[in-house]
């Protein structure tokens, strides 16, 4: 039994880790695992896939809303997306760890514990990294994945005609961001076997779900561009529209379904806040939201025509770009939004 107690200050580096270490996943492709100087896994397809992101507390996140538990899965599923968006395995994280002297030990165990909780179903293992004290808390991950033979899928091999699909879902964490902000939901309503009306909506913004297995099924499947959508429907639409030179036109009638499983939080919030209605609050979520970590994909016609991979389903078709240039449009017109989370503007 933890003593709740008992501060990151009330131990030193050796003690700390030492309840961290037990807690990490070591995966299958592990030959030198935490400890030492450095890890040595396995690259069996010769290449190795690598990417990282960044979380810092009261910019990504903010304690008042989410435990260790909350920040290490989200910070896991987030690398662990930008993966399989390149058609690839998980195979290892190295996570740098920067808190502050007071906070509860239990916050860290509990997010070594988030960390495992999404990775080890992903086959992924937590490798090393780093600790360091400082006025906030911030994480780093860096994550390693293997192709398995594939060719990686880039974000710009869209061609007019092509389908575009997706898989996972859409806005509901930005649903749950929206709620916590406004105070019509608290953290509770999103808590492990919390069952109520908000709870799908706080969740996914808590702890975000990825299809990880979505993207080696979509490179199988034959997919032209493929990337995660962590910025927004639009924004990252927008990535795969100039990096193939092309123009995405999404279909408001396909992703009415969409928009249809957010009007109850949507409800909720404009009564809350006296806001705008529902409905424009669910469609500006479905095409802006970010942080959900579904999977934006292309396919060529002819795959679309003998089945998408399990899970995806056609949102828009891929047309050429135009004298306008590469954009994204909606129902071949401008969308009335903004595009999504900037990480200098937003």
């Amino acid at each position: 039994m933890t003593d709740p107690t008992v501060r990151v200050r009330d131990l030193d580096e050796t003690e700390l880790l030492a309840r961290i270490f037990p807690l990490l996943p070591a995966g299958d492709t592990v030959d030198v695992g935490p400890g030492d100087d450095a890890a040595v896994v396995q690259a069996p397809d010769g290449r190795v896939v690598v990417s990282t992101d960044v979380l810092v507390e009261d910019r990504h996140f903010r304690r008042t809303w989410s435990t260790g538990f909350d920040v290490g899965r989200r910070a896991a599923v987030q690398n662990l997306a930008d993966i399989a968006a390149m058609g690839a395995r998980a195979t290892s994280l190295v996570v740098s760890l920067v808190v502050p002297d007071d906070l509860p030990v239990d916050w860290v165990t509990g997010f070594a514990r988030g960390l495992a909780d999404a990775a080890t179903p992903a086959g992924a293992a937590v490798v090393g990294g780093d600790l360091s004290g400082g006025d906030k808390i911030v994480v780093a991950v860096t994550v390693h994945g293997d192709l398995g033979g594939r060719t990686p899928v880039l974000r710009s091999g869209a061609r007019p005609g092509d389908v575009l699909a997706h898989c996972g879902v859409l806005g509901m964490s930005a649903a749950g961001l929206a709620l916590l902000a406004s105070g019509a939901a608290s953290p509770d309503d999103g808590a492990p076997g919390a069952s109520g009306p908000l709870a799908p909506f706080v969740a996914a913004y808590l702890r975000p779900e990825a299809p990880l297995a979505a993207g080696q099924a979509a490179a199988d499947a034959g997919a032209t561009a493929l990337l995660d959508v962590s910025d927004g429907l639009l924004r990252d639409a927008g990535r795969l529209a100039r990096a193939g030179a092309v123009t995405m036109n999404l279909s408001s009638g396909l992703l009415s379904r969409d928009v249809t499983a957010l009007v109850p939080a949507a409800v909720e919030l404009a009564i809350a806040t006296d806001d705008v209605d529902g409905w424009q609050l669910a469609h500006g979520w479905v095409l802006s939201g970010g942080e959900d970590h579904g999977l934006l994909a292309a396919f060529p016609a002819e795959v679309a025509d003998h089945g998408l991979p399990p899970g995806f389903r056609e949102i828009g078709e891929v047309a050429a770009a135009g004298d306008a240039g590469p954009r994204v449009l909606l129902d071949g017109e401008e969308p009335d939004v903004p595009p999504g989370w900037d990480h200098f503007r937003s």
